[in-house]
């Protein structure tokens, strides 16, 4: 994210393979933490906002687009979901998602910048909502990759990667070894789950990732959606299982529990969107 010129005053901008995708509004924050450049804004259109080294991570009013397509088909289709693990995620919006579903008992959230939680509940509280005193919940502030290597074998029901793009802090959670780890520490029936960035902005990444977890897991599919205020606006998330794609699959008694309370996911959203491949991406998948 550059500085806006005089005639760009009041919008806040990221900048990705020359177009600009910005938002009309005022800074709140801009700091540097131990580990990255973090804006908290607040937008004529999508409330307040965050982005982290200048690129849009969420909004009040864009949150739902991603949380819920990265947690439900996860934990709708899991065998189990008693114990989740959530990589990232220092806004609180999939520890909110996660923690809507009853049959949940225990949640370890794992972020590696504390000031991006600190920034978050203080103004962004609507994200993480109930989450952070959830007596299921415990945040550790420290390093995903560390603490996925260092779990034991089949210790939970669902690994969920809430990271941003790959470079910086989050660079590690796009490798074989990350992936295998997840794989590890999953339990029978599992399901893991990651965003899988754009397939046109970030095209090369996305493949990559798609491939790699199906080597990985041996069962992997990208769903594909939308985040307006991401570059491109056009988005996927991941998930994969070494049983079979069961996550394809959720659970209606699951689905109904939480289905009135979501404003994108819904078992027909959700099975439109797994298959709303375009050509070409199917046919690099095949290759």
């Amino acid at each position: 994210m550059t500085e806006p010129s005089p005639a760009d005053e009041g919008w806040i901008d990221e900048h990705h393979q020359g177009v600009r995708y910005g938002l009309a509004g005022q800074v709140l924050v801009d700091e540097q933490s131990a580990f990255q450049r973090i804006t908290v804004i607040d937008s004529e259109r999508y409330g307040k906002g965050l982005l982290l080294d200048g690129c849009w991570m969420t909004a009040e009013r864009q949150e739902r687009h991603y949380h819920e397509s990265l947690v439900h088909p996860a934990l709708c289709s899991a065998e189990a979901i008693e114990r989740i693990l959530v990589i990232g995620g220092g806004d609180g919006g999939t520890a909110r998602e996660c923690l809507r579903h009853a049959g949940v008992r225990h949640l370890d959230m794992v972020e590696i910048d504390g000031r991006v939680v600190e920034l978050s509940q203080k103004h962004l509280a609507s994200l993480g909502a109930g989450c952070w005193n959830d007596p299921r919940f415990r945040l550790t502030v420290g390093d995903g990759i560390a603490w996925a290597a260092g779990c034991d074998d089949a210790s939970y029901d669902v690994v969920i990667v809430d990271g941003s793009d790959p470079a910086g802090p989050a660079e590690g959670l796009f490798n074989r070894s990350f992936f295998e780890h997840c794989r590890r520490i999953l339990r029978p029936g599992g399901v893991f789950a990651t965003q899988s960035e754009s397939p046109e902005a970030f095209r090369e990444v996305h493949i990559a990732t798609v491939l790699l977890l199906q080597e990985v897991f041996g069962h992997a599919d990208p769903l594909y959606g939308w985040v307006p205020m991401y570059p491109s606006g056009w988005w996927s998330w991941t998930f994969a299982a070494i049983d079979g794609p069961r996550y394809k699959k959720p659970d209606p008694q699951r689905a109904a529990a939480i289905a009135a309370g979501c404003e994108i996911w819904s078992t027909r959203w959700q099975s439109g969107a797994f298959e709303a491949m375009p050509a070409s991406i199917e046919r690099e998948l095949q290759t």
